[in-house]
């Protein structure tokens, strides 16, 4: 049995066109797959993995934090691995994520986040200590006096004169005519003693 020409030339032209549009399938699946755009969110930080990229185009990454720059935008080539801190927050903040592909915007992202809030732990509450007494008791140091000053002070009293018109004191054992009499008796010796010497010298010339 015989094939007629067209049958055989038909047959290879289908052939043909499946073998093209299996490579084309096999060349469009492949950079779509190789561009691999991997982040995390946490409530303190962003974690960019950025891997399997074109290192033959420029391609840049930028990151917001509610519209605000976190990280601005920055160029790479095959990928890039960092970690980028978040700011303190006491509400979720929303991050975005914008990946521009060189090769073609069919390799872009542009991607949103949200940033928990980061949750307190509790504090464990301290056990109060229990306050030993002192073993030796402290005695307090005594303070010093003032040095008395070695003059009398000038407002002490000073001693009492006795008035002129104070009565007379009482009269002791002495009198002021005791020396009156002392001398009378002193002239009655002296005149005795004359007499009698006197006497004395006569009877001496009389002999």
């Amino acid at each position: 049995m015989t094939i007629p020409r067209r049958s055989w030339r038909a047959a290879g032209t289908l052939a043909a066109a499946a073998v093209v549009g299996l490579t084309g399938a096999v060349l469009t699946a492949g950079p779509a797959a190789a561009h691999t755009p991997t982040w995390d969110v946490t409530c303190t930080e962003v974690s960019l993995h950025l891997t399997a990229y074109n290192d033959d185009v420029t391609n840049q990454v930028t990151v917001t934090v509610d519209g605000k720059d976190l990280l601005p935008t920055e160029t790479f080539g095959k990928g890039l691995d960092k970690t980028i801190a978040l700011p303190e927050h006491d509400k979720a903040l929303t991050v975005r994520l914008v990946v521009k592909a060189g090769d073609g915007d069919q390799y872009s992202r542009d991607e949103s986040k949200q940033a928990p809030v980061c949750e307190e732990t509790e504090k464990p509450t301290p056990t109060p200590s229990e306050t030993k007494p002192s073993e030796t008791p402290t005695t307090a140091t005594p303070t010093p006096t003032a040095t008395p000053s070695e003059t009398a002070s000038s407002s002490a009293p000073a001693a009492a004169t006795p008035s002129p018109s104070s009565p007379d004191l009482a009269e002791t054992g002495s009198s002021s005519a005791t020396p009156i009499i002392g001398g009378a008796a002193v002239a009655v010796l002296l005149a005795g003693g004359g007499i009698m010497w006197s006497v004395r010298k006569r009877r001496t010339a009389q002999h």
